[in-house]
């Protein structure tokens, strides 16, 4: 008993003192109250840091204190985002066999609708934002807010306890995933711990009732069932994952050279008609699940929401507030609706340069590419919430680049918008956080030019 206290005297030094820190701010903290906020965040990060680099071999140990530290959350109303209110709100809709998407809150209120329970506390729960807007959450997302809606009756809390059961069975099956890949391109499968216990994803995920895990790991067993050969497997995979985030759409056109070898032109056929057949499923899959659904009133309202992310809405944005703020300087308005056409086109350009002059045709440098790709378009983003930075840590850890970590933390510094008197954004924390993201991404992206411009500096500075 002496030897394994002192074999696990120090991770469970750091285990309790971490326990006790998610267990402040997931019944303690206010979420404008950014200095106590980002003082415990820090703390956190310092200390899973410490945790994996102690014991990272121990991977039972590690695994079983993830699982701990995401149960600490479970009888916690999110204090970060209030987007679960809708969550609950549609997931009742579904429950009453009532087509989420065909109108707003604030409509059914209008209209004096009596059978949703709490309908009023939902709607204020929400905020005015998500009231007046329609549904934007893809069908298998939706199936995960029924769920809740089925098993929890009236209660609130019992809606969180279902979507954080299955936001920690996701994240669970991307250890498990995760693991297997790392091990089969070849890297340390201790890896999967700068997910799997990052803070970041504990309460951006399991504290705040955000979905990416769910999509994530669909997306990585999608990936998996490639790395085995079995593409039909890998679209459907694919297919759900698009279905409770479209964000992965961003990835079909990447796997163009993992599909099609242009040097063996023997094949060339074969290997474009199952590029094809990979694609005709992926969509497939996703028109069957928005079946249910489908009607011109629905396509009309969920395109028109989808819409409102690249032409209204403006969150914690990067190269886009460098360009609004130039469009200010010429023409004297925000320019949002016209960056919110050209931006995404640029974008689309990028994915589709690096689909065709990367040799994406393995999955380790796959992996590589999707980085790229969504690192593009979050930076030419006109929103990026923090919970969005998930995709860029998790695609990270299969890569050489580490600047996703990096950004898991000072993403955080968004949260400084939120005060108790109202919503207003600090773009000098905002400005500081993408310059220390994109500084190490240029650092890792370019590391000869890196080292020349260490080597000239250390030059001027010694000589």
């Amino acid at each position: 008993m002496k030897e394994l206290y002192s074999q696990y005297k120090i991770p469970l030094f750091f285990s309790i003192a971490i326990i006790a820190m998610y267990a402040a701010f997931a019944y303690d903290l206010e979420r404008y109250d950014f200095i106590r906020l980002f003082s415990l965040y820090a703390a956190l990060f310092f200390l899973s840091y410490k945790l994996i680099q102690f014991n990272h071999g121990n991977f039972k140990f590690l695994l079983f204190a993830g699982i701990l530290f995401r149960l600490i959350f479970l009888f916690a109303l999110p204090n970060l985002s209030q987007d679960f209110y809708r969550f609950i709100w549609d997931g009742r809709l579904i429950a009453n066999f009532v087509n989420p998407y065909l109108f707003t809150p604030n409509e059914y209120l209008l209209n004096g609708s009596t059978y949703l329970s709490q309908a009023e506390d939902l709607v204020e729960g929400m905020g005015t934002l998500s009231a007046g807007n329609f549904s934007n959450y893809p069908p298998i997302n939706q199936l995960f807010f029924a769920a809740a809606g089925l098993f929890s009756g009236i209660s609130i809390l019992g809606s969180v306890i279902v979507f954080r059961i299955i936001i920690l069975a996701a994240d669970v099956g991307i250890f498990f995933i995760g693991r297997k890949l790392l091990i089969g391109i070849g890297k340390d499968p201790k890896h999967i711990f700068w997910y799997f216990l990052n803070p970041f994803i504990l309460i951006e995920l399991t504290g705040n009732l955000h979905f990416e895990g769910a999509m994530l790991f669909f997306l990585l067993a999608s990936i998996y069932a490639l790395m085995k050969n079995k593409w039909w497997i890998s679209a459907i995979l694919m297919g759900i994952s698009v279905s409770i985030k479209l964000l992965p759409l961003l990835f079909l056109p990447i796997l163009f050279n993992f599909f099609v070898n242009t040097k063996n032109n023997r094949n060339l056929l074969k290997q474009g008609m199952r590029l094809i057949s990979y694609y005709i499923v992926v969509f497939l899959c996703i028109a069957v699940t928005f079946l249910p659904f489908l009607s011109g009133e629905f396509l009309q309202n969920y395109s028109a929401t989808v819409a409102l992310w690249f032409q209204k809405f403006e969150f914690n944005a990067s190269i886009y507030y460098l360009l609004r703020w130039l469009g200010f300087q010429l023409v004297g308005w925000n320019t949002i609706a016209v960056l919110g056409k050209i931006l995404p086109i640029l974008v689309f350009i990028s994915i589709l340069l690096l689909s065709i002059l990367r040799k994406n045709n393995s999955v380790k440098t796959l992996f590589t590419a999707m980085l790229l790709s969504i690192f593009c378009y979050f930076s030419l983003a006109t929103t990026v919430h923090p919970w969005y930075v998930a995709t860029p840590l998790l695609l990270s850890i299969f890569t050489e680049y580490r600047f996703a970590y990096i950004w898991s933390f000072v993403v955080f510094f968004s949260y400084s918008a939120y005060a108790k008197d109202g919503f207003q954004e600090n773009y000098w924390l905002i400005t500081l956080e993408y310059l220390i993201v994109f500084l190490f991404a240029f650092a890792e992206f370019f590391p000869r030019t890196k080292q020349k411009i260490v080597t000239q500096y250390k030059h001027y500075v010694y000589k």
